[in-house]
């Protein structure tokens, strides 16, 4: 059994813990923005469902451009990339203040800034997560996406009831102006960090490119898409609470924006708890389990909401959703980048920042409509079937139990000398592999074939193939092709080691006295000239018909 790794083992490395503290000072003014304008939208428009799609703004760019972010993440500087957002932020985050003072805001333009501040966010994310396991070791990356959790939701406990302190003393506006200052603390952080760059003899992926490789390997990883479900199902469920807290707040138990702030402060606290827990309770129970337990606590949680009356019990049971959110979503974070190898775990990290927050904005307009055209508490009590719909269906469709895979490159792959001079840009190639296999193992081959074709096409192949020689029949080849030479180097060194044994038993099954032969070939159309003399008389027939 592993060695248990301590909660606070990444705090050992310097730059994490650098940048981790400047993120509480940021995600602290985030928080009492967030207050500020989910109060001044119950303030400035009347409908429950405007107030929820505060919420949803924040969300909605997150699901938008996660996809785009995880490709820069994984082609770029990723320490430039959080500088360029949190620069964008700061800049719209300063608008917003100057709005909010002149009192120039409206519903729609309030939705426009939380959407462009969302925006930063979105860019920023998939470069921060996939940045933490250049910090850390492996081995203490999970403490290291725990501790995430756990600074976020310490300001969550108390920035926003501090937000609520704010508004109601001095309004909305210098909840935005305390936000717009909280950006430089993470700013200053990032300047001093000195990150190592990824050398690579390989021209740079396009943006389309670096797209669909992260699409492929995705679609072509079963416990990846598993994960993605069930944090979709989870935000959208799980999103009423937090979509819905400044009108249960205001309309059922009578409150201002300071019982607002303890209301998430209680969520805050409970969140606290939950990452404090993480660690012991995935020693005890499965992640299917984990996620089955956050669906049924959100649930009765919701439904204790829904009823009450009293700021003191819905402060008390905000605690158990704080502590199924951080739980869930720590756990689908760790799972994703424990399954993804670092070539594309900003693109899996987008990818499921899109599903989950995708679930929370479709989630924030879902129930803010309900409760425009219901009322709040109903709109609770449906939610809350929702989230026991999201516990039950994990008998079907259940999470992938958390391992470690070795997922770093094999690295053995060097590249072959050839006669014809080609280009990076050269292609297209096309891969042929044959392979000697004796009948009593054809079965077993063919199996392990079919877990190739999926690595091959997860890591970049297209046109995969596999054929048997109709004269030999102990002759099998395998086939594929990569768009272009840069392609096919790429699709060789992302093979992890894991994936090698695979390949490893291939070859133990290949009978013939040396290893596979592999045929590297490019691809040439055999397209006779334009201007050949058939064409020519032709041409003429046409002239002297015309």
């Amino acid at each position: 059994m592993p060695e248990r790794v301590s909660p606070l083992a990444p705090f050992g490395h310097q730059t994490f813990r650098t940048i981790w503290i400047a993120s509480i000072a940021s995600n602290f003014g985030g928080l009492i923005q967030a207050v500020g304008a989910a109060w001044m939208m119950t303030a400035i428009s009347s409908s429950e469902n405007m107030v929820a799609l505060v919420q949803s703004s924040t969300a909605l760019p997150i699901m938008l451009f996660s996809l785009v972010a995880g490709a820069l993440a994984d082609n770029y500087n990723r320490r430039s990339i959080m500088l360029t957002a949190q620069a964008f932020m700061l800049a719209m985050s300063i608008l917003l203040t100057a709005f909010a003072f002149l009192g120039l805001l409206t519903p729609w333009l309030l939705l426009s800034f939380t959407f462009l501040i969302g925006c930063g966010t979105a860019l920023n994310n998939p470069s921060w997560q996939a940045s933490v396991g250049d910090l850390v070791p492996r081995e203490v990356l999970p403490a290291a996406v725990t501790l995430n959790s756990v600074g976020f939701n310490i300001t969550r406990s108390v920035g926003p009831a501090i937000g609520g302190a704010i508004v109601a003393a001095f309004g909305a506006a210098a909840a935005f102006a305390a936000n717009a200052l909280s950006y430089f603390a993470l700013i200053f952080a990032l300047l001093r960090w000195k990150q190592e760059e990824r050398a690579s003899k390989l021209p740079r992926e396009t943006l389309g490119r670096a797209l669909s490789a992260g699409f492929g390997y995705v679609a072509m990883s079963p416990k990846l898409i598993n994960v993605l479900f069930r944090s979709a199902l989870f935000g959208l469920a799980a999103s009423a609470i937090l979509a819905l807290l400044p009108l249960v707040a205001r309309d059922l138990v009578a409150g201002g924006p300071l019982t607002y702030g303890f209301m998430l402060g209680a969520f805050g606290v409970g969140a606290v708890g939950g990452a404090m827990l993480n660690a012991r309770l995935r020693e005890m129970f499965s992640s299917e389990m984990i996620v089955r337990l956050s669906f049924t606590g959100f649930a009765l949680s919701t439904v204790v909401a829904a009823l009450s009356h009293s700021t003191i019990v819905t402060c008390l049971v905000l605690l158990v959703p704080g502590a199924c959110w951080v739980l869930s979503l720590s756990l689908f974070n760790t799972t994703v980048q424990l399954s993804t190898p670092r070539w594309v775990v900003g693109r899996a990290l987008s990818f499921y920042q899109t599903a989950a927050f995708g679930g929370i904005a479709v989630g924030g307009w879902l129930w803010g409509s309900l409760a425009e055209t219901y009322g709040v508490s109903t709109a609770l009590m449906l939610a809350s079937l929702a989230m026991v719909f999201g516990a039950l269906i994990g008998w079907k469709l259940g999470l992938p139990s958390l391992e470690t895979l070795n997922l770093d490159p094999v690295n053995t792959f060097r590249e072959p000398s050839l006669r014809l001079d080609l280009q990076p840009r050269s292609g297209p190639i096309v891969l042929l592999i044959d392979y000697t296999i004796r009948e009593e193992n054809v079965t077993e081959f063919l199996t392990l074939m079919s877990e190739r074709r999926r690595i091959r096409i997860r890591d970049g192949a297209r046109q995969w193939a596999l054929m048997r020689d109709l004269e030999n029949p102990d002759i099998w080849t395998e086939t594929y092709h990569t768009a272009t030479w840069a392609d096919y180097v790429r699709h060789n060194q992302r093979r992890t080691q894991t994936d090698s044994e695979v390949w490893t038993r291939i070859r133990e099954l290949h009978a013939g006295p040396d290893g596979p032969r592999v045929h590297r070939m490019i691809e040439r159309q055999a397209i006779p000239p334009l201007d050949t003399e058939d064409d020519i008389f032709h041409k003429t027939r046409l002239d002297l018909h015309h």
